[in-house]
């Protein structure tokens, strides 16, 4: 097992069912994507830069999807969230399987990986 999956399979549920449906949407949207254990959490790359990353952040009861650049995205997504007025990233934050919008969500994916193609880095803030 990677770093990524040992991860994954310590979340308690549902935590642990939403990050592996969550990936295996990421991994069908974006074949090309390049997964890395960074931060003790699974970042996803586009183009060699960070498009995303997702975690369970302390005190919450959701998975944590967020987006490095996320405040570009904001205006066409307004499912995305800017939890603590982080600088740029903004999140969508998955509470359950059931609930989740796998379609916005590919479509949210798209282009994010669209911006990033033209960005000269992920982190521009």
């Amino acid at each position: 097992m990677n770093p990524i999956e040992q991860h994954i399979f310590k979340q308690p549920e549902p935590y642990q069912s939403i990050m592996l449906y969550i990936r295996s949407v990421i991994k069908k949207t974006l074949p090309d994507v390049k997964e890395k254990y960074s931060y003790k959490i699974p970042f996803y790359n586009c183009y060699n830069k960070p498009m995303l990353y997702m975690g369970v952040l302390k005190g919450t009861n959701y998975v944590d999807v967020a987006f490095v650049q996320g405040i570009l995205l904001e205006q066409d997504f307004p499912e995305l969230k800017d939890y603590k007025n982080r600088k740029q990233v903004r999140s969508l934050q998955v509470t359950s399987i059931e609930d989740f919008d796998e379609l916005m969500f590919v479509e949210l994916l798209k282009k994010a990986s669209e911006l990033l193609k033209t960005s000269k880095r992920a982190w521009y803030l």
